[in-house]
């Protein structure tokens, strides 16, 4: 599953009554297109994937595929507590024509590995379609343990991971115990480059809805050997990933969007929209970042 080095876990922007709005996610994929992300990720916990119907995500994968057309790969959430519901999504990106699939921890029933192995394998088994991994057990109270990653990665069709534990011990024990073409992409911000340098692929962000363009560079001069620039460009980022993660996600970065000029609406219920304090701490992280040398 080739990513690239940034993944963007895609807001769905919604109008004013709460619907998706279609022309602010047409306008809101070229900006990313333009604006340093390599692959998209729709549908996922960014795109507030709880509250939208299936008749939703399959609207609007069949949107963003249409939009996108092949420029860049697009990545449809598909994992949910449920296998056989989740195989059903599945399913329907393959006729959407997603490129691959993430599929979630099964949240709140709780399974244990062996529950979450045959979970995720007989999804896998299900589709021709690459399939990414998310672990994140501030959300699903389960850890995706190394050795069950390990263990899936062995199934063709699984190709990568998006490791959301915080853990840079685990992921380094899934990239040693991975072959070489499976890949793994951290799902915090601000792990990224501390990820580049034990040997992971990237990073599946958020951030990159506003500082795409500067992540890259920081991952690129990382590549290139040029590894104070990268710290530099790391340190200097920090305040904003603070900040885009200061309320629940995507409320900061679906705000920070809308001061940079591209309207991607409010949230749904349960999520509740900034308070002025708020507002006031991620606006000032992003002039911070504007007036430091790195923009």
């Amino acid at each position: 599953m080739e990513l690239g080095n940034i993944g963007t876990a895609m807001v769905t922007p919604f109008s004013p009554t709460g619907a998706i709005d279609y022309e602010k996610t047409a306008n809101l994929l070229e900006h990313l297109i333009e604006n340093g992300t390599d692959s998209v990720i729709v549908s996922g916990t960014t795109g507030e994937s709880p509250t939208l119907t299936v008749t939703e995500k399959k609207e609007l994968l069949d949107f963003v595929v249409k939009v996108v057309n092949k420029r860049i790969p697009v990545i449809a959430g598909t994992g949910t507590f449920n296998t056989v519901e989740s195989i059903k999504l599945t399913r329907s990106a393959e006729s959407s024509g997603a490129d691959g699939i993430m599929l979630v921890t099964p949240y709140y029933n709780k399974p244990d590995q062996k529950g979450m192995y045959a979970h995720f394998s007989t999804i896998a088994k299900e589709t021709s379609l690459p399939v990414l991994l998310y672990n994140i057990p501030g959300r699903s109270a389960i850890n995706l343990l190394p050795e069950t990653v390990i263990a899936l990665s062995k199934i063709p069709t699984i190709q990568a991971v998006k490791e959301a534990s915080g853990s840079l011990e685990q992921m380094a024990e899934i990239i040693e115990g991975t072959d070489d073409d499976f890949n793994v992409y951290s799902g915090d911000d601000s792990l990224t480059l501390p990820l580049l340098s034990i040997g992971g692929k990237g990073i599946i962000s958020v951030s990159s809805h506003v500082v795409g363009n500067e992540m890259q560079r920081m991952i690129k001069a990382f590549h290139e050997g040029r590894t104070t620039e990268a710290a530099k460009i790391h340190r200097a980022l920090l305040p904003v990933f603070k900040a885009l993660f200061s309320t629940p996600n995507p409320v900061p970065v679906k705000y920070a969007l809308e001061k940079a000029g591209i309207s991607t609406g409010g949230v749904r219920l349960p999520l509740a929209a900034l308070d002025a304090n708020e507002a006031k701490f991620i606006d000032l992280a992003l002039e911070n970042f504007k007036k430091s040398q790195i923009k």
